[in-house]
């Protein structure tokens, strides 16, 4: 049975990354693929979902800390809640938030109350409910554009009390190649583009063999410099660009993290 994008009336999207969280939390065989045409790349659940502290960076561990300051933190785009869990050990109140159902019910079945589905451009959450938002897996770029980034933006202002903070990240094109998984170039300064879509192959209880086809996802890249003029127009500012540049490959080196702050 082959699941392709989203369904027509009646029937639900396909959601190959959530059923692979799922998967993988009840020990189930199932493959997980990023597909570019011809080029794939495998899903790495266990090590991008499901990964522990100890195997963290310092910078990682650094921005969930500072995010403890501003409780309650909103986690957008939570999935199996790693980062949920760890707060949840701190005793920091935080609150998850994810387009997959199955990735909201893999959280919840690893003892995590406080997660739900929703929509990050939409969010289903009181205005200034939260002190922080913590949107990383560079999901930020599914705002395809930036004023779709501004927009983003925008809602996480909207749902951040006046002292609101923001994490998100990004791939700096200015440090990557055409080799680059899913790479689109564009000719202005400091953006590209990534493309991809997900499928997940499983065997069913009865032993039937599937294929769950996602949509194809569209990312932004942008530069720091890019990043900060999709601030222009939204209550945020730059407050910190973070990167790791030692002992890192080239993809990993062109990533960054950055922290924004409400400026009025």
């Amino acid at each position: 049975m082959e699941e392709n994008g989203p369904k027509s009336a009646g029937l639900r999207p396909a959601d190959p990354l959530g059923r692979a969280m799922l998967a993988h939390h009840r020990d189930t065989p199932g493959r997980l693929t990023y597909r570019d045409g011809a080029d794939v790349q495998d899903g790495s659940v266990a090590e991008f979902y499901f990964s522990s502290a100890e195997s963290w960076d310092r910078e990682t561990i650094d921005l969930l800390e500072r995010l403890t300051d501003h409780e309650p933190v909103l986690d957008v785009g939570c999935g199996a809640g790693k980062h949920l869990l760890w707060w949840a050990n701190r005793g920091v109140e935080a609150v998850g938030v994810d387009v997959s159902p199955n990735a909201v019910r893999t959280a919840r079945e690893r003892g995590l109350e406080g997660v739900f589905v929703g929509d990050m451009f939409d969010l289903p959450v009181a205005t200034g409910a939260f002190g922080a938002v913590h949107a990383v897996g560079t999901q930020i770029g599914l705002g395809r554009s930036l004023a779709g980034i501004r927009a983003l933006l925008a809602e996480f202002a909207r749902v951040t009390d006046i002292d609101g903070v923001a994490v998100v990240d990004n791939y700096d094109p200015t440090r990557l190649d055409a080799d680059f998984f899913g790479y689109r170039s564009d000719p202005r300064e400091g953006i590209a583009h990534r493309c991809f879509h997900l499928e997940f192959k499983h065997e069913t209880a009865d032993g039937e063999q599937r294929r769950e086809i996602g949509r194809t996802l569209q990312f932004l890249l942008c530069s720091p410099a890019r990043l900060r003029e999709a601030t222009i127009g939204t209550p945020w500012g730059v407050r910190d660009v973070l990167r790791d540049d030692a002992n890192r490959t080239d993809e990993e080196a062109a990533h960054y993290s950055t922290v924004l702050e409400k400026t009025n």
